[in-house]
């Protein structure tokens, strides 16, 4: 499985009374996304159910590693607080004393920072088409989390697992669509040869 980005707007702050804790939250559910090149996306409220548990998160500055590590959750313990509410996931953590911590901070007071950022891998999800011949992908479940990053240019990415099964998806509903024509032109003759008769 590949690596999904996403992202969230204006959904990060420094905790009120505090200088050093950052939260926010990571995802939003039941929320649509912006255009991801033909399609539009959206997170079930059950997407995350044991997800925490099983997965080794960290808090990284514009999901880069070799910066340095902001805090990190493995498997539901550690500096990195993960919860799930109503909303969708919230991330707490207090920025540590390093060169990242406090670049972190900075940006966020500054407001050169305003969102944040997800990397999961998807364990299902669901296609629909729409009227338009748009579709709307909803994650039913996502596999594991990766990290939770305060990033500066927020981006829905696309990256290949997501253009790969958005052409199969279109590939499929093609197949679909011919079969049903084909379908009704054979019960049109059908019918036809009746009258003829």
């Amino acid at each position: 499985m590949e690596q999904e980005i996403r992202k969230l707007e204006n959904e990060i702050s420094i905790a009120s009374g505090s200088t050093r804790n950052v939260e926010g939250y990571a995802l939003l559910f039941n929320s649509l996304s912006t255009d991801l090149g033909g399609f539009i996306e959206k997170i079930d409220s059950n997407a995350l159910d044991g997800v925490i548990e099983k997965s080794d998160v960290f808090a990284t500055l514009d999901h880069n590693k070799e910066k340095g590590v902001l805090a990190r959750s493995k498997f539901g313990k550690g500096t990195l607080q993960l919860t799930v509410d109503e909303r969708g996931l919230k991330y707490n953590f207090e920025a540590p004393q390093t060169a990242v911590g406090d670049e972190t901070i900075e940006m966020i007071k500054r407001g050169d920072i305003t969102a944040s950022s997800f990397a999961f891998t998807v364990a299902g999800d669901d296609w629909q088409l729409q009227p338009d011949g748009s579709y709307v992908r909803t994650i039913l479940q996502i596999d594991k989390l990766y990290d939770v990053s305060p990033v500066f240019q927020p981006a829905y990415e696309q990256t290949s697992v997501n253009l790969k099964r958005f052409a199969e998806i279109q590939e499929e509903n093609k197949k679909i669509l011919e079969e049903q024509r084909q379908k009704e032109l054979e019960e049109y003759y059908n019918e036809l040869e009746k009258e003829i008769q």
